[in-house]
């Protein structure tokens, strides 16, 4: 016959109790204003890392199913996602870049659009002390200002602010193409509905 005994909250180690409830904590604890362009640069390479990461990482989980494991110890196969990670992540950091600022212009008539070229570089400056290609980085500087001089300020962020990373995502995935054709559309929307839920964050935090 078993043992049958109900576990009860006062039994639990207090070390314990935080971990379970860590998840429930997080969602309610309240998320650091964005004050400053300071701020602002960091949320935007932070955010700009983890869709990059997390979208590309997935969409080669689910593609490769039981062989996504083994395929990390492929130094070829390695290198391709190494290729893919930093290509991603600078487009998605141009694309956050122009929203965040198209955004203060045309939300709280912030004009100082320079910022947006200024936060940019910096971040690429931050990234080229952990490895950023130079072909990746002097690529996507040259894309960056091309954006730049067409870009209408007071529409951008309302006008698929988010496209060329959801593109990029799809470009530079290493997966065969005639795979990666038949998945175009759930990988663009991948990276889509990710950056819709950084915009409502990112509009519930801003304070300048």
């Amino acid at each position: 016959m078993g043992i049958k005994y109900k576990l009860k909250l006062k039994d639990m180690k207090l070390e314990y109790l935080i971990e379970y409830f860590k998840p429930i904590l997080n969602y309610f604890k309240p998320k650091q204003k964005i004050n400053n362009y300071q701020d602002l640069k960091d949320f935007i390479q932070k955010k700009s890392a983890w869709i990059s990461q997390v979208t590309l990482y997935g969409y080669l989980k689910t593609r490769m199913g039981a062989k996504y494991v083994l395929m990390f110890e492929d130094e070829i196969f390695l290198g391709s996602i190494n290729k893919a990670k930093w290509n991603i992540y600078a487009v998605a950091i141009q694309d956050f870049c122009l929203y965040s600022i198209s955004y203060l212009k045309d939300v709280y008539q912030k004009h100082d659009t320079e910022k947006a070229r200024e936060i940019f570089l910096e971040i690429l400056s931050d990234e080229e002390k952990n490895q950023m290609p130079t072909d990746v980085l002097e690529k996507n500087k040259k894309e960056f200002d091309e954006r730049l001089s067409k870009i209408d300020w007071e529409k951008h962020h309302k006008d698929l602010p988010f496209n060329n990373s959801a593109l990029a995502l799809y470009d530079w995935s290493p997966i065969a193409e005639e795979l990666k054709t038949l998945d175009r559309k759930i990988v663009l929307n991948s990276m889509i509905l990710k950056w819709d839920n950084i915009k409502k964050e990112f509009s519930q935090i801003i304070n300048f």
